[in-house]
């Protein structure tokens, strides 16, 4: 089983969305084959604080477009890691220190990476590794 078309779509707006607001390092991961409960991991980085939530921001902006809310909502007062739970996709947005440190891409590094058909987006060494 992979992850359905509609989640990766949701994983296509967010990732738009992140990169729109400058994220780092975003990539998408099907998950669905390990986790019951969703298809997708979705995954991005930023510098700052305040860079987190504008990311979260955006990401929640697009998706509200589309008529989607997140179920689950956590870290958004804090701002070093936020997640948004849509069901099918997970939203992580992380500050780049606490993505190194819990390194979720080693943790599901089995797990096939989704073409987000972004341009210039690419994965740095030091998320990837």
């Amino acid at each position: 089983m992979t992850a359905t078309e509609t989640s990766i779509e949701l994983a296509r707006t967010a990732a738009k969305a992140a990169s729109d607001k400058l994220a780092e390092d975003i990539i998408a991961l099907d998950v669905s084959e390990r986790l019951a409960i969703t298809d997708v991991f979705f995954i991005a980085s930023a510098q700052s604080e305040r860079q987190v939530n504008a990311i979260v921001d955006g990401i929640e902006e697009e998706l509200l477009k589309q008529g989607r809310r997140p179920v689950r909502r956590e870290g958004r007062s804090e701002g070093r890691w936020v997640l948004l739970d849509y069901v099918d996709v997970v939203v992580h947005v992380q500050h780049t220190e606490d993505r190194i440190f819990y390194a979720l891409e080693r943790l599901w590094a089995d797990c096939p990476v989704i073409d987000l058909e972004l341009e210039d987006a690419k994965p740095s060494a030091g998320a990837a590794g």
